[in-house]
């Protein structure tokens, strides 16, 4: 079978007002096609195909082995392809050793050597490649300069903070002019604080140098604050491939629904679909024990068996059980159940109400501004009723 090499522009909707116009000069595309990793009779990663735009920001994201780190190791060249063949640019890497792709690794550790200086640490790389003194000293007084350390370039790695270590290790990383840099996991080392302000400071970095950054991550709000673009991964597949806000207002599975936020997730079986003026579907999915429920996106045919999620701020309780006039019509609050509040926990501006639902036992979020519920008179064990619009509401095909 003959794999096609990346088209020159991959997923332009991608390469939005927030990535500079002068990415080009440097950064590289990367494109996976077909690919697939096997350890003996175990498959990491199966028959995957991935483009990633030159300049980018993109998270790959997922739970604990669900291959994430594989492919971010193949596209490095520190793992072998099993089958299928990897691009940065235009050039195919697949049998490249690391040091041939113009990459460049910022692993979990840092792996900063603890018995060189700051300076030393950050001039190794380019040291080994047989850079020239007086441009190695010109290179790495530039990047220390960037990252805000230059007056720690004679301290030895342990005297830095978690911070400062996670930037020297970006400045070894980024002094070799690499056209993609890749970070395995980057800030899970730092405490909740320091990783908030490293986030900014990744976006800052990745901006100024215009490279594609290529990120492994499961904190779904850092690949929210950070990314470009986000691949949701799981068992060793794609699930998703988007921007955050994409990702966020439509996710196309249960999976993602599940895995990127606190999403309320109802299962069952299309009805009928009917096309609306948006392009999309209004299809009815009935649910066993609880109806039929509204929701939006692209229909499957009748009888599938599918799910429809819908996210727990847009989404509104009331006492009374009672419809109103609006909620006949399914483009209005069509969507309504029963439930119990069990729970309800503040967590600053935002109050999560944990609830059951009455036909099904199954637990429902509702999320809502702290100050709109300390004025709803609502409590623990009150008897309400949820609804919510078929336009709020994601059809989930799988």
């Amino acid at each position: 079978m003959t794999i096609s090499p990346p088209s020159v522009v991959t997923h332009p909707e991608l390469l939005s007002s927030q990535i500079p116009s002068e990415v080009g000069s440097v950064a590289a595309g990367v494109a996976l096609r077909s690919v697939t990793k096997k350890y003996g009779d175990f498959t990491a990663i199966e028959n995957i195909t991935l483009d990633i735009p030159s300049g980018a920001y993109c998270c790959l994201l997922g739970p604990s082995g669900c291959g994430k780190t594989t492919a971010l190791r193949m596209i490095a060249g520190h793992e072998e392809v099993t089958a299928g063949d990897v691009y940065i640019g235009d050039r195919k890497v697949t049998h490249l050793s690391p040091a041939q792709r113009n990459t460049a690794m910022m692993f979990q550790n840092y792996a900063l050597f603890p018995h060189k200086t700051v300076w030393k640490n950050v001039e190794f790389g380019l040291k080994m490649k047989g850079v020239a003194k007086a441009e190695r000293k010109q290179r790495v007084g530039e990047i220390l300069e960037l990252v805000g350390l230059s007056h720690t370039a004679s301290r030895k790695p342990s005297m830095l903070s978690g911070g400062q270590q996670q930037r020297i290790a970006l400045a070894r990383a980024l002094v070799n002019r690499p056209q993609v840099l890749m970070l395995d996991e980057p800030l899970s080392a730092l405490d909740e604080n320091l990783r908030v302000r490293m986030r900014g400071e990744l976006r800052k970095i990745q901006k100024q140098f215009g490279l594609t950054f290529i990120q492994v991550t499961h904190h779904v709000e850092e690949a929210f604050s950070l990314s470009d673009q986000i691949v949701v991964m799981n068992h060793g597949h794609i699930d998703q491939v988007a921007t955050p806000t994409e990702l966020f207002s439509q996710p196309a599975s249960q999976f993602v629904a599940k895995f990127i936020g606190d999403n309320n997730i109802f299962t069952g079986k299309v009805v009928q679909s009917v096309p609306d003026d948006d392009g999309t579907d209004l299809i009815e999915l009935e649910v066993e024990t609880v109806g039929t429920l509204f929701c939006k996106g692209i229909a499957t045919p009748k009888g599938s068996e599918a799910a429809c999620s819908v996210r727990p701020d847009l989404m509104s309780l009331s006492l009374s059980s009672e419809l109103t006039a609006g909620d006949s019509s399914p483009s209005a609050n069509a969507n309504h159940v029963t439930a119990r509040i069990t729970g309800v926990e503040l967590t600053g501006y935002v109050t999560r109400v944990t609830l059951v639902l009455e036909a099904t036992g199954q637990p429902l979020l509702y999320k809502v501004r702290t100050t709109d519920w300390m004025t709803s008179q609502l409590q623990e064990e009150q008897r309400v009723t949820i609804r919510w619009s078929a336009q709020d509401c994601v059809f989930l095909p799988y």
